[in-house]
């Protein structure tokens, strides 16, 4: 019985000091589409919550046609996130990498971006 007690409390020293440490990050994304003519829609999306590579997080008309701004906090245990941005529904960047956000010491992220442009 005292070895599975050591056994045990071994195995959950363990497993808690594996957790990685996670961190809020809040993102402000600032999409310049300047050139573009018929936009109807602009979204961004990506790899971590609550981004989505299925459902556009939508973006607010900051001048219409030209600048749109979306902002958006999840709670990660990396140092970047993975995004596009979609216009009317199409992908930027097809066939390329996506864009990879860096975070931030702090808790907020400023990121500005061209569409279809690294």
């Amino acid at each position: 019985m005292k070895h599975l007690i050591t056994i045990l409390f071994i195995t959950s020293v363990c497993i808690t000091s594996c957790v990685q440490k996670t961190y809020k990050k809040t993102v402000v994304v600032e999409l310049n589409t300047a050139g573009i003519a018929d936009i109807k829609t602009v979204g961004v999306r990506g790899s971590e919550k609550p981004l989505s590579w299925k459902i556009d997080v939508e973006m607010t008309a900051v001048k219409k046609d030209s600048l749109y701004t979306a902002t958006f906090t999840g709670v990660t245990g990396y140092k970047f996130t993975e995004v596009k941005f979609v216009i009317n529904g199409e992908f930027e960047l097809k066939e390329e990498d996506n864009r990879r956000i860096v975070f931030a010491d702090g808790d907020t992220t400023v990121y500005k971006a061209t569409f279809n442009k690294k």
